[in-house]
């Protein structure tokens, strides 16, 4: 299904046009006028258009091409024993009345992300502080100085590297020939934004409705076999208010779902709409960590299927299977409705999880 939200701007929310759109190269994210572009909100990441209309799709081929070897399934297992370590060093740590945000959604993609890039963990709290800057949804002027100090930091890294490499992954941006400090640094920020936000936001909401839906949780404590068809459900079920969704421009005139969109119209591609297609999901508002949630698209598709995938399944993975395990009687210290969230960040999130058990 597509609606016009306003003049030159779409939204897409069925599942299957929504998951054909995401792998069509006649969208794209650049615009060939982006001063005068539609946009959906003041993020210098999220609002409106990037990168250049004429060199867009070899620019991405680029970029996936350096970070692919990094983020392969294969290289991804290596990691989990290291997830594993640092998941129970946090819980290990936590005694009851406890925030889960604080304790372990935030801090665990945000030690693995470190130790995966080579970025040291005592800068955690300026790079934070940037990182949310960079995605606020309403501030311009602090999304772009947060990326600005983000870009700033990276290249500082990248010189760092370049006289002291280590086994990480900027070293390795940096050994070879072909990339610039400059392209090091932007990878390289992209991945530490990208590699731990969004990580952090599911831990926090997964959490949250286990403890929320307690059939669920005694299910997963009971069979902890579960926990990966879990994570599916988890990365699925969330659903935010707003009528937003991921950002692509029309790279030509083309049809959807029977309306003619426009070059340079702006199509919103909802993915919380798609995961919520009573076709593809039934009775999709019910969190059920039994369903078959595979097909969800919260992750893309097609040739901007997210690289951090694997890495993301892995700590969720790891986080639930110890949680349930370690944690069978955790419940939530508040009510439901005293919970908060983010409301000017796109990834959203919660502010707090209080837990006791």
């Amino acid at each position: 299904m597509i609606e016009r939200v306003r003049d030159r701007v779409w939204r897409v929310t069925g599942h299957a046009e929504v998951r054909r759109l995401l792998g069509d190269d006649r969208l794209g994210r650049s615009h060939p006028d982006p001063q005068n572009a539609e946009r959906v909100g003041e993020s210098a990441l999220f609002g409106g258009p990037m990168g250049d209309f004429a060199t867009e799709h070899e620019g991405h081929a680029r970029m996936r091409s350096l970070m692919q070897p990094h983020f392969a399934p294969k290289h991804m297992k290596t990691i989990k024993p290291r997830v594993a370590a640092l998941t129970t060093q946090l819980l290990d740590g936590l005694t009851p009345p406890a925030d889960l945000h604080q304790a372990l959604a935030l801090p665990l993609p945000v030690l693995v992300i470190c130790e995966l890039l080579g970025v040291p963990y005592e800068d955690r709290a300026e790079f934070r502080v940037w990182s949310e800057a960079a995605g606020n949804t309403a501030d311009g002027k602090l999304s772009e100085q947060g990326l600005a100090e983000l870009y700033g930091y990276g290249l500082r890294l990248v010189a760092a590297k370049r006289k002291e490499p280590g086994d990480d992954v900027i070293s390795r941006f940096c050994a070879q020939d072909d990339v610039s400090d400059e392209e090091a640094a932007m990878l390289s920020m992209g991945l530490l934004f990208a590699g731990h936000e969004t990580t952090v936001v599911r831990i926090g909401l997964g959490a949250m409705l286990l403890l929320t839906n307690r059939d669920q949780w005694d299910a997963l404590c009971a069979d902890p076999s579960l926990v990966p068809a879990a994570v599916e459900e988890i990365l699925r079920a969330p659903k935010r208010t707003d009528n937003g969704g991921m950002i692509r421009y029309a790279r030509t005139d083309l049809e959807v779902d029977g309306v003619t969109v426009r070059l340079g119209d702006l199509v919103l591609l909802s993915l919380e709409s798609a995961n919520h297609d009573p076709a593809v999901f039934p009775e999709p508002e019910r969190f059920d960590i039994k369903r078959s949630a595979a097909a969800h698209l919260t992750f893309g598709h097609g040739p901007r299927f997210c690289l951090g995938a694997p890495l993301a399944r892995i700590e969720l993975t790891e986080v639930f299977t110890q949680l349930v395990t370690r944690f069978p009687a955790m419940r939530l210290a508040v009510e439901p409705a005293e919970l908060s969230y983010r409301r000017d960040a796109l990834t959203g999130g919660l502010t707090a999880l209080p837990v006791t058990w």
